[in-house]
């Protein structure tokens, strides 16, 4: 496994991590310092706004997971992968997409951008 799609594997962890310490080790491990996501539905900056983004998905999806969908592709400082969050029981998807990224010079997560392609029907809470 080569260094970025270990980052690549960090991220979906981090988004699959429901315990707040161990969320927080892979968000440092995983993300640069001054790091920022943005999608249609949430944005962040920093530590702590991505650590609070990926507890409220938890929240409006409890048991759901993120899961890798194909290849990790890559070139320069660039990343693009496709997921798709699963339902619990990890069958069918209620949402998938295509995440870009652009790494930190150290390795990390410096900017990720998602891009939403489809989604089922979303549950309320």
């Amino acid at each position: 496994m080569t260094d970025i799609e270990q980052t690549v594997e960090g991220y979906f962890d981090m988004w699959n991590e429901t315990d707040p310490a161990r969320r927080r080790e892979l968000i440092e491990r995983t993300w640069a310092p001054v790091a920022s996501y943005v999608d249609p539905m949430f944005s962040a900056d920093g530590y702590e706004e991505l650590d609070e983004m990926v507890a409220g998905v938890h929240h409006q999806f409890p048991g759901h997971r993120f899961r890798l969908t194909g290849a990790v592709d890559t070139h320069h400082n660039r990343v693009r992968w496709g997921w798709e969050l699963a339902t619990p029981d990890g069958g069918g998807a209620v949402a998938s997409g295509v995440d870009f990224a652009v790494l930190a010079t150290d390795g990390r997560l410096g900017e990720v951008t998602g891009f939403i392609e489809a989604v089922a029907a979303v549950p309320t809470r």
